[in-house]
């Protein structure tokens, strides 16, 4: 039983991470019908920054703003500058510029702070709590990215169901002529949807950093699994993107636990196919979502 309960709050916190790198592909995916395969890159970059801070003297919490604030200017110059010129055209366009930006991220980044992992400090302790006579495998740190993830989910559903911008948000994501027509300046959304996006992946690499190393390739698991997630979820689904995260850690923590760490990415495959074979827009998708 101790077992099972470590396993499962060591998912929860994995889980956790998957949702935030999920939710920023929703947010842009419901924005622009974009899947931002350059979302590892972004956040790898924010986080290195966040390291640079940290390694120069700078608190954890100061490198935590200048990441977001990276993540919100990086977003905005990658939607002004390589996502714009492409928007009305092929979809496959949009891949094949979000694959060569990662590429490139991965390369400027290897560039300017080299290939080896670099550790990053958690922002509080990682030794477990005690509960019952034992160590649990969840410490504060743990406890902090949970509620961050949670935190950030009420936010972004706070904006955009109670402010005029996440309604000229939403006009924008769901009928960008219609909403250009009553005086919404669709391309400043886009914009700040992207920017938003970048925002909450420099979140999500700050978080996980202390538990992977920082390195130009680090994320990529992370990018994978957070893709996986948001697809459980139904893309066009923020509070899906955070279910699927959850569910999909807890799940991956039982297959790592009891069956052995190799086979978690082929599990990850199996738990999606199958999620996609009963409900192939996703738990909380729209059939019209997946349909664009």
């Amino acid at each position: 039983m101790g077992r099972f309960v470590d396993l499962t709050l060591a998912g929860l916190t994995s889980g956790a991470v998957y949702a935030a790198v999920a939710l920023a592909l929703v947010l842009i995916w419901r924005s622009t019908r974009i899947v931002n395969f350059a979302q590892g890159g972004m956040l790898m970059i924010t986080t290195f920054i966040a390291y640079t801070i940290i390694s120069h003297g700078g608190s954890y919490w100061l490198a935590l703003i200048v990441a977001v604030l990276s993540g919100l200017v990086l977003g905005a110059v990658v939607e002004r500058v390589l996502v714009r010129p492409v928007e009305n055209r092929s979809p496959l366009d949009a891949v094949v510029v979000t694959f060569g930006l990662l590429v490139l991220l991965q390369g400027a980044a290897g560039m300017l702070f080299g290939g080896t992992p670099r550790s990053y400090p958690p922002a509080f302790g990682i030794a477990g709590f005690q509960a019952g006579g034992r160590q649990l495998l969840f410490a504060p740190n743990d406890l902090w990215v949970v509620l961050v993830v949670l935190a950030v989910m009420a936010g972004l559903a706070l904006v955009f169901r109670k402010t005029s911008f996440g309604l000229r948000m939403r006009a924008t994501a769901f009928a960008p002529e219609v909403a250009r027509l009553l005086g919404v300046r669709v391309g400043r959304m886009l914009t700040l949807g992207w920017a938003l996006a970048a925002a909450v992946g420099a979140v999500a690499g700050v978080l996980i950093a202390p538990s992977t190393f920082v390195s130009p390739t680090a994320f990529d698991a992370v990018l994978v699994f957070g893709f996986t997630a948001a697809v459980i979820g139904g893309l066009d689904s923020p509070p899906g993107a955070v279910v699927g995260g959850l569910a999909l850690g807890i799940v991956l923590s039982y297959v790592a636990g009891y069956l052995g760490s190799d086979i978690v990415t082929l599990a990850s495959l199996v738990v999606l196919i199958a999620v996609l074979m009963v409900r192939p827009q996703g738990l909380f998708g729209t059939a019209k979502g997946r349909q664009v």
